[in-house]
């Protein structure tokens, strides 16, 4: 059966995983994926991800999963917000804060995905995507 939000089917993948505990995570591959954990890497919300070639000739994305001192998950949270049906846009000014800037937007704007603090600063706008916290 496919995923009807791919998107949100990895977000419910890494989110399930980290409260379970596990050290790692599989997750079929796309750009948007890899742009995604691209930025939860660069944000600290994960050690590593590295994309595979699996047997089948699909690639999947491994990501390792990050824990503090006590093995609690540096994700406490993540939550899509546009979604097939109903997409969500919004301008630089307008561009939620999540957690008090504690957390992490990431939007896909006109020059690509990225988080909302980089977007505002470049003064682009998008489709919010997700927020992790």
């Amino acid at each position: 059966m496919a995923a009807s939000d791919p998107i949100a089917d990895m977000l419910a993948k890494v989110q399930n995983a980290a409260k379970a505990g596990h050290e790692n995570v599989e997750v079929p591959a796309s750009k948007m994926k890899m742009e995604i954990v691209k930025i939860l890497k660069n944000e600290g919300y994960i050690k590593n991800f590295k994309k595979v070639q699996d047997k089948n000739t699909h690639s999947v994305i491994k990501i390792v999963l990050k824990y503090d001192d006590n093995n609690n998950s540096v994700i406490h949270g993540m939550k899509k917000i546009s979604t097939p049906g109903r997409r969500v846009y919004s301008g630089y000014k307008e561009l939620p804060r999540v957690y008090n800037g504690y957390g992490t937007l990431i939007v896909s704007t006109s020059s690509g995905v990225t988080t909302g603090k980089k977007a505002s600063e470049k003064m682009v706008g998008g489709e919010l995507i997700c927020t992790v916290w």
